[in-house]
């Protein structure tokens, strides 16, 4: 199955069979550098190292496959009719979803804008969307702030 086509359930822990429990609690292990080898924090939970291998790349913690492929923009817009709306656009035709936007009200007739973008399925890269987003009429200055 490739990327696209895979599909996510949101699970309650408390359904989930023991060895994926486990398995989490490896990954756990491992990520917080409480162990050094698979070995050392399969043993630990009383898990196979196979089951742990079977397991461990199908197993996420939910904010974590939500924070992944998120951007963060600021950018500066002169206060136009419109300008706001090319953004969005863009935005749209790019396969991206805007996730949160703040806009403060304009001064000197520029407004700051931030955005935070699903870029899950943007069809170019995060700094080719800056590149065309400083483009737009209208767009001063833009700048990512950070990625999730």
């Amino acid at each position: 199955m490739t990327k696209r086509e895979e599909k996510f359930y949101l699970i309650r822990s408390d359904i989930l069979p023991e060895s994926i429990v486990k398995t989490i609690e490896v990954k756990k292990l491992l990520e917080s550098g409480e162990v050094d080898t698979v070995n050392e924090a399969v043993e630990r939970v009383g898990i196979s190292r196979s089951a742990f291998y079977k397991y461990k790349d199908g197993i996420f913690p939910f904010n974590a496959m939500m924070s992944e492929e998120i951007m963060t923009i600021t950018f500066s817009l002169e206060h136009r009719s419109g300008t706001l709306s090319k953004v969005l656009q863009l935005v749209a035709d790019q396969g991206g979803n805007v996730l949160t936007i703040n806009q403060t009200i304009p001064l000197q007739g520029v407004a700051n804008v931030s955005m935070s973008v699903d870029m899950a399925h943007l069809k170019i890269s995060g700094t080719e969307f800056l590149d065309v987003l400083q483009e737009l009429p209208g767009v001063r200055r833009a700048m990512i702030v950070g990625r999730g």
